[in-house]
């Protein structure tokens, strides 16, 4: 892989692409953000691509902690790029993300909330360090549901009782609660950055 991203930083080792979020100074989801990973996604659904795909931040504190309210409409236009008319939503993004030939495994360090918790939810796997990992879908405390996917994917993995827990609480999960209720795989002291 050559392709340089602003806010995504790639290494490729044989058929395993690390990514690594870095859009400081919080790593929030805005245009930038959205408009690197439709071409990642992009680059990494070709047959040729790599067979595994790792997700992880460079700031410890926040892997993706939900999106830039004040750039929806930036971003919005960024992810109707990866689909087709009529369909600009980061939850077409996601199901993107979701279909790859590869395996898509993310790391968690931080707070992964709202949009960052959906993206997580896309992938194949995801592994949370207990140290400083932080779940959430926040969105009905502000008076709106949940709209890239959390919804669906948390009553296939936890069932439909801790779904609605998490959604109608709006509250924070660790990384060990999260693992119990099915979110991630595993919990894990935390690994080398």
């Amino acid at each position: 892989m050559t392709t340089s991203y602003e806010t995504i930083k790639t290494r490729l080792e044989g058929t395993v692409l690390s990514a690594t979020f870095s859009a400081p100074p919080m790593n929030l989801i805005g245009a930038e953000v959205v408009r690197d990973l439709v071409a990642l996604l992009e680059e990494v659904s070709h047959p040729a691509a790599p067979k595994v795909v790792i997700f992880d931040s460079a700031d410890p504190d926040f892997f993706l902690p939900h999106v830039d309210m004040t750039k929806v409409p930036e971003y919005t236009a960024e992810a109707a790029k990866a689909g087709g008319p009529g369909d600009a939503s980061l939850g077409m993004l996601f199901r993107k993300l979701s279909r790859l030939p590869a395996v898509t495994i993310a790391k968690l360090r931080g707070r992964a909330r709202g949009a960052g918790s959906e993206f997580l939810l896309a992938c194949d796997m995801r592994f949370a360090s207990r140290e400083n990992a932080v779940l959430g879908q926040p969105e009905v405390g502000i008076g709106a549901p949940p709209g890239a996917g959390a919804i669906q994917h948390l009553t296939r993995l936890m069932g439909r009782g801790r779904a609605l827990e998490v959604v109608l609480t709006s509250s924070d999960f660790d990384a060990d609660l999260a693992e119990r209720y099915g979110w991630v795989n595993r919990s894990e002291t935390r690994w080398a950055a």
